[in-house]
């Protein structure tokens, strides 16, 4: 089976971005690949003077627990937190001594965060495609479904397993990038122009997993959408509309233009209510599986620990046939 390797980091308390963007599609990869789902917490320090650690550990499990409650099986795939397995960073290591200044400093997301910051930007920071790299190729990873903002890091990734293999000799399986259907990019409900963010939108713009029923209703109801009255997709002249046809699309399973069909000329309000109901419907057997997790921590951890485990399985044999192919001298031997 094709194998999948994707990450998220705990960042921030999950969202409708999430569930859409990435979950839906990892529950449905389960169907047709042997997936490897990680908990990114180790990317999640690389700015060390912006997160507190009971906030870290806190994240780390509500993001667990939250994609078990979407319906990441833990019987069909891997689920583990990254930090769990020390080979992630012994790995990162080794690409280090392959990967090059150059290539790291021109990466858009490296320039984006640094931007302004001088030389308080952490070294962390700058390695953060080197660490992914090593997510990846650790696994033997076939496909990585990303946004296009994540491009990069993928192409890098290959780009190092490819040196290395070069230098050392086959080690390393190169993945692919793979781009998600539509719906792979919510936006902001206040700013329909930027993408649903834990760390850019604000509290009105962003519907969270947990909401309860009233609250999301009210977002939607106050969802900026423009000054006229028809229903139709157009990114550029009503992205706002547009936003909220394809949240209904995902929520529903149903195809954009039979939904403009539907609603056009209803009104805005019908047709926000309407968005609302269908993401209501869709959250409330999430939440109630979160919450039967949420009230049982030690099977959250059990399942994680099973999780780190089988991916341990895979990473080590990997990463001792890398340290083999460098000269590294095992353990015990002379």
């Amino acid at each position: 089976m094709t194998r999948v390797f994707s990450g998220m980091q705990p960042s921030g308390t999950p969202h409708l971005g999430n569930l859409l963007g990435a979950w839906m599609n990892w529950v449905a990869m389960q169907d047709h690949a042997d997936c490897v789902y990680c908990v990114v917490d180790l990317h999640a320090i690389t700015a060390p003077n912006e997160h507190d650690p009971a906030t870290l550990r806190r994240r780390t499990v509500e993001l667990a627990t939250g994609m078990l409650a979407v319906g990441v099986d833990p019987e069909r795939s891997i689920l583990f937190v990254q930090s769990h397995l020390h080979e992630h960073a012994e790995c990162t290591w080794l690409f280090n001594c392959v990967a090059g200044f150059g290539e790291l400093h021109k990466m858009p997301q490296f320039k984006e965060k640094s931007a302004g910051r001088g030389e308080s930007v952490s070294v962390g920071l700058f390695d953060y495609p080197v660490l992914q790299a090593a997510d990846i190729l650790l696994y033997d990873t076939d496909e990585v479904p990303v946004g296009e903002d994540q491009r990069h890091h993928i192409e890098l990734a290959r780009d190092i397993g490819q040196r290395f293999n070069h230098r050392f000799g086959e080690v390393f399986r190169l993945p692919k990038a793979v781009h998600p259907p539509a719906a792979a990019r919510v936006m902001d409900l206040q700013d329909p122009t930027v993408k649903m963010s834990k760390s850019a939108s604000s509290e009105k713009g962003i519907v969270h997993v947990l909401d309860d029923p009233a609250r999301i209703e009210k977002k939607f109801k106050s969802a900026r959408t423009d000054s006229a009255t028809d229903i139709r997709h157009d990114r550029e002249e009503k992205p706002g509309v547009s936003n909220l046809l394809e949240i209904l699309s995902a929520a529903t399973d149903r195809g954009v233009d039979a939904l403009v069909t539907e609603y056009d000329g209803l009104g805005y309000g019908t047709f926000k209510g309407a968005v609302a109901e269908a993401v209501i419907e869709l959250l409330r057997p999430i939440q109630e599986r979160y919450a039967e997790l949420d009230a049982d921590p030690g099977e959250v951890a059990r399942l994680l620990e099973e999780g780190a485990d089988r991916a341990r399985a895979i990473a080590v044999p990997r990463l001792e046939r890398a340290k083999d192919a460098m000269g590294l001298l095992p353990p015990g031997t002379a």
